[in-house]
């Protein structure tokens, strides 16, 4: 039974209890993916079927849905898959990152133990654990979904107004209304430039799991994270990768000292890099084994088992029909919001990728709830500019906060300090020689700037510098804490302190010099009597020559 006397605009009211039922949906019946029974209303004048409709199950659809039920809103998420996860859970972020540590299972974990015995893996395992991961991941959500009574409704969204949207599955196409709908639909890779992949020789980074076999040779074209992270995935598998970019550098917003070190590292698993280079033609031969050549604009051919394109994301926003709401996008298909996440229609907001920088898990996650509480009035603070960078290639980069190439545009004043893996015991153990991470403080108040890492748990290590940061603390903190022994985050001691020594923030201040020292030169070297070093000769005439640096010079 529903309580009349609920009053939802109560946000310390708990509401009643919701009675669950199995329903149909599509061509299946699913006991999982619950809804309330039909006629379920809260005894309220409202005149659409839901507080907010989410169109998207991903990190930012899933973090909003969630929020706006616990402000105890009646909340509907539509998802097109038959689970929900999003992009991040089936295409992106957890089938990438549970293949790479896969791989690092079977091979080593790409660290020079002396033990292990490398062996190349099989594809059909290395999906297999992928997969398991996935189905791992998707009951997690739904679970969290479920427990915070949020209605699931499969199907493919479109708008037919600013507050109705059309939902279309097996069963059929059906209206639902909504006071406030969120965009939060993800990105699809970019097609390739040869046309829509095949799955088997022209892919994209979605289509990874569509391999059959490890391939021998594998180009890669696109130098952005994504590419970057399958390069070396592969690489550590024992597949000779060619990674081609039609820019100069890699990953241009990551520390130019530790992109160097990755590439070195990529280097010694056989990576060819085709920098500055385009690819002008791409023939497919399917004769015998099936082969794939790139033609380079300079001229340079490229013979692979596949190639992966790696050339962008755009928003899956077409199927939508955002005009039909008067939704604006950008030339790229982006829908521009403001600092609410709120799009040029006032009920309409849009969070995660399809809006754009910084398109990453964490802070889709972030806009979704930002996104929840200000559409009902409820404050909630920006994560402004200070979150961490993951990149996960092997070895794994993070980054937070300045670059050593911004602090020098901005001429603002920094030393570093340097830590290396090996000169850890943590390193030691690991076998993990090459791990680098530094730190980048104020010259003059020694306030904490940046922090950067290459090397294993790079994207764990991170964190510390991050809330350091974030509090505004510096090398002061570092040179006065203890860490754990043995663990890889006394690399923040070791750095402290090289950072202190070249601040000479450790040594005492120099004695002042006294009167009589004041007025006598800055430098002076007296000359001894005897100078010639050559033996049994007469000494040259005694002489007495000063040699003087004044403070002027």
């Amino acid at each position: 039974m529903i309580a009349t006397s609920f009053d939802p605009t109560d946000k310390h009211q708990i509401p009643p209890l919701v009675e669950r039922a199995t329903v149909q949906i599509g061509s299946r019946t699913s006991e999982s993916d619950e809804v309330p029974k039909a006629g379920y209303s809260f005894d309220m004048s409202d005149t659409h079927d839901y507080d907010l409709l989410v169109i998207g199950s991903g990190p930012s659809g899933q973090s909003a849905a969630i929020q706006a039920s616990k402000l105890h809103k009646r909340v509907a998420l539509i998802e097109k898959r038959r689970r929900v996860g999003g992009v991040c859970t089936f295409t992106g972020t957890i089938p990438s990152k549970t293949l790479r540590e896969a791989i690092l299972s079977t091979t080593g974990g790409g660290l020079d133990d002396g033990f292990t015995v490398r062996a190349r893996p099989e594809m059909v395992d290395l999906i297999d654990r992928v997969n398991q991961v996935i189905a791992s991941e998707t009951s997690v959500v739904r679970n969290s979904l479920a427990r915070n009574d949020i209605t699931v409704i499969e199907g493919e969204a479109s708008f037919i107004d600013a507050h109705r949207i059309a939902i279309t599955n097996d069963a059929g196409t059906r209206a639902v209304t909504a006071e406030n709908i969120l965009i939060a639909c993800g990105t699809n890779a970019a097609a390739p430039p040869t046309g829509p992949s095949d799955g088997k020789l022209i892919l994209t980074s979605d289509d990874v799991l569509k391999m059959k076999d490890l391939p021998s040779n594998l180009a890669v074209v696109g130098g952005g994270v994504i590419g970057v992270e399958y390069a070396s995935i592969f690489a550590t598998a024992g597949v000779q990768v060619t990674l081609i970019d039609r820019r100069d550098q890699l990953l241009d917003f990551v520390d130019r000292e530790i992109v160097d070190e990755l590439m070195h590292q990529m280097r010694k698993k056989d990576v060819t890099f085709r920098l500055g280079e385009a690819v002008a033609r791409v023939e497919i031969f399917e004769e015998g084994r099936p082969e794939v050549e790139l033609e380079l604009e300079s001229g340079k051919r490229i013979i692979a088992d596949c190639v992966i394109f790696s050339i962008g994301r755009s928003p899956a926003t077409e199927p939508l029909h955002l005009g039909s709401a008067g939704v604006e996008t950008d030339d790229r298909g982006r829908i521009p919001v403001n600092e609410a996440l709120q799009t040029n229609i006032p009920n309409i907001y849009a969070a995660g990728d399809v809006i754009g920088f910084p398109a990453l898990a964490a802070t889709s996650s972030e806009q979704g709830r930002i996104a929840a509480c200000r559409m009902f009035g409820y404050q909630a603070e920006n994560f402004g500019t200070l979150y961490p960078y993951g990149i996960y290639a092997v070895p794994e980069i993070s980054m937070c906060g300045a670059t050593e190439e911004q602090l020098t545009q901005d001429r603002v004043p920094y030393e570093v300090g340097v830590a290396r893996y090996r000169e850890t015991a943590r390193g030691q153990i690991l076998g993990d020689d090459t791990g680098m991470f530094k730190m980048l403080f104020h010259r003059d108040s020694h306030d904490l700037l940046g922090v950067h890492c290459i090397g294993t748990n790079a994207t764990e290590l991170v964190h510390i510098g991050q809330a350091v940061i974030s509090l505004g603390g510096g090398l002061d903190f570092f040179m006065n804490s203890v860490f754990n022994y043995p663990t890889l985050a006394e690399v923040y001691k070791i750095a402290a302190h090289n950072a202190a020594n070249r601040l000479r923030h450790v040594r005492g201040p120099r004695r002042k010099a006294d009167a009589k020292a004041a007025e006598t030169p800055v430098m002076s070297a007296e000359v001894p009597d005897r100078d010639d070093p050559r033996p049994n000769e007469e000494p040259p005439p005694a002489a007495s020559r000063t040699t003087e640096r004044s403070n002027d010079d």
